[in-house]
């Protein structure tokens, strides 16, 4: 019988204790990983940890704060002796800040989605380069973005400030990815559509939104994606299953990147003669 693929792996997951985050940690444990697991709720961060204390740690901390990641990767070196991939998920909509069409987004919106979606995963990032660079040991980063970098649905999700932050990981991901590689450092990004976690409730309980959904993302019934939806993905780009593999965005978003915008309307009814 073959090893787990990320067997006695080290893992970091900033923002890995709810929804998404949650998921990908008991994926990536179940996969043979130790796992350090940062979340803003004390309460949760202790709960999840309380499963596996011998091989799950559990911080509470600010992504936003380019410490917090800073202290993620030195508990994983010091806990468990090295790092070997580094997973980011955390962020989310920019709308209770007022995100929302440009010619609308103030000033503060748009630094407080950035900041939220771009910075955070900037300074994980850049904390695990760190230490890979300094160590001399390979890597595995894999960023949180969105199909809505790409594949737009204005009348929907018209929040701009969000898609401009996660269209710019995409670029951090490619550039870091080409100067990285010769370290045997690989840079990789996930981007799902609507997946139901806490930061979609709105939209999972918006009727015009599900019947929308039901045709752009049509797989599978054409349902709301699932945390579980990534995992397999997770797990195979933190892996040594994808050493040949860098500056890749996947989707996972049940054909979200190659349906048609708007659903198909009916034909018109032929002009009686």
């Amino acid at each position: 019988m073959s090893a787990p693929p990320l067997q006695d792996q080290v893992i970091v997951i900033v923002g890995g204790t709810g929804g998404l985050g949650a998921s990908a940690t008991q994926a990536c444990l179940d996969a043979g990983a130790r796992v350090v697991a940062v979340g803003r709720d004390p309460v949760r961060v202790g709960r999840l940890t309380s499963q596996m204390p011998d091989r799950l740690i559990g911080i509470s901390g600010d992504a936003r704060d380019p410490e917090t990641a800073k202290q993620a990767v030195r508990c994983a070196t010091e806990s468990f002796g090295r790092l070997d991939g580094l997973y980011h998920i955390a962020g989310g909509s920019g709308r209770s800040f007022g995100d929302g069409p440009l010619h609308q987004v103030s000033a503060e919106a748009w630094r407080q989605t950035l900041t939220l979606n771009l910075d955070s995963a900037t300074w994980s990032l850049h904390a695990a380069l760190n230490y890979w660079m300094q160590s001399g040991v390979p890597g595995s980063a894999l960023l949180m973005s969105s199909v809505l970098a790409r594949y737009p649905a204005p009348a929907y999700f018209a929040t701009h400030a969000y898609a401009a932050a996660k269209a710019a990981l995409e670029g951090l991901v490619r550039t870091c990815a080409a100067y990285y590689a010769p370290y045997h450092i690989r840079v990789n990004a996930v981007a799902p559509a609507l997946v139901e976690t806490p930061m979609s409730e709105r939209a999972c309980h918006d009727p015009a939104i599900l019947d929308y959904v039901r045709h752009r993302q049509a797989l599978d019934g054409g349902r709301v994606g699932r945390p579980a939806d990534l995992d397999a993905a997770v797990v195979y780009f933190l892996s040594p299953q994808s050493q040949f593999v860098t500056g890749q965005v996947l989707a996972v978003d049940g054909g979200w990147s190659v349906r048609d915008a708007m659903p198909p309307q009916p034909a018109p009814s032929p002009k009686s003669s």
